[in-house]
C-alpha cells in the first residue's frame, strides 16, 4: 500500500464514463486532499493508467518554480511573498476554446440547458487530468452554480463528457490568467478507439519511450503519461531507478 495506506475515501461510489459521476468523484478527492493537509499547495488528478516520467523531486521543483509575479492580486492559499512581491502559482489544466465538436458537446443536454450561466462562447473542453493550485481546488469544491448545470442528464451520451467540460469551463471563467491552458500529462491519440487514447504494452517499454514521452512544446517536460496497461508494471520497474527517476 505504501503512501496510499489509509488514504482511500470511505463509501466510494462507482463512476461511469460520460456521466457527472467522474466530476463528483474528482470533487470529493480534491475536498479530501484539502482537508487532509492544509499545506498542500498543488493537487494532481491523474489516471490509474498514468505513470510518472520523473522523480518526485523533479515534479515538485517543476511546479514550485512555475510561478508568476503579481503586484495587484490579493493574498490567497496559493500565493506567497518574495522580496515584497506577491507570488502566484498557476494551475496546469488544458483549456481549449476551439474544437470541431464543441457545439455538439455544448448542446448534449439540450440547446439551452447550460444557459444563462454558461453561454456557448464561454464553454471549454480539456483533459480531465490536471495539476491545480489549492486556490483553484477551492473554487471547484465550492462551486454550485455551474455544477448544477453540468450534472444534468444528457440525451447525447456520445457527445457528453462532463469531466472534460466542467473543470476547464469553470476555471476559464473564474481565473483564465491563473491557468496555463495546457496539461502536464502526455497522451498519445494515435490509433484511438472509442474515444480512448493509445494504450502502451509491456513490449514497448524502453528508455527511448520514456525520453520521447517527456518532450513538450509547452513546458520543459511532461510530468506524467498515459495510457499504460497494468502488465507494464514489471518492465517499468526495471528501468525506474536508472531512467524514470534519473533527472
Amino acid at each position: 500500500m505504501g503512501v496510499f495506506k489509509n488514504q482511500f475515501i470511505q463509501h466510494a461510489k462507482r463512476t461511469y464514463r460520460a456521466s457527472p459521476t467522474l466530476v463528483s468523484a474528482t470533487r470529493r478527492l480534491l475536498a479530501t486532499a484539502i482537508l487532509d493537509d492544509p499545506a498542500n499547495a498543488y493537487l494532481a488528478v491523474i489516471s490509474q493508467y498514468c505513470i510518472p516520467l520523473h522523480s518526485f523531486s523533479y515534479v515538485y521543483e517543476s511546479l514550485i518554480s512555475s510561478k508568476s509575479f503579481d503586484l495587484t492580486s490579493s493574498e490567497s492559499d496559493s500565493e506567497s511573498t518574495q522580496y515584497g512581491v506577491r507570488v502566484q502559482y498557476k494551475s496546469f489544466i488544458e483549456i481549449i476554446s476551439k474544437e470541431p465538436r464543441l457545439w455538439k458537446r455544448y448542446i448534449a443536454r439540450g440547446r439551452y440547458s447550460l444557459m444563462p450561466e454558461v453561454p456557448f462562447e464561454k464553454f471549454r473542453v480539456g483533459s480531465q487530468f490536471f495539476v491545480i493550485t489549492r486556490r483553484h481546488a477551492l473554487i471547484l469544491i465550492k462551486d454550485w452554480s455551474l455544477w448544477k448545470k453540468f450534472k444534468q442528464p444528457c440525451y447525447r451520451a456520445d457527445e457528453c463528457y462532463p469531466e472534460e467540460h466542467y473543470f476547464p469551463t469553470l476555471l476559464s471563467m473564474s481565473d483564465p490568467k491563473g491557468c496555463t491552458h495546457y496539461t502536464l500529462t502526455r497522451v498519445n491519440w494515435t490509433g484511438t478507439t472509442n474515444g480512448h487514447p493509445y494504450t502502451y504494452r509491456p513490449e514497448e517499454i524502453s528508455p527511448v519511450l520514456i525520453h520521447e514521452l517527456r518532450k513538450s512544446n509547452y513546458s520543459s517536460s511532461y510530468l506524467f503519461s498515459r495510457k499504460f496497461s497494468p502488465d507494464c508494471l514489471k518492465p517499468l520497474m526495471k528501468i525506474a531507478d536508472k531512467v524514470i527517476f534519473r533527472d
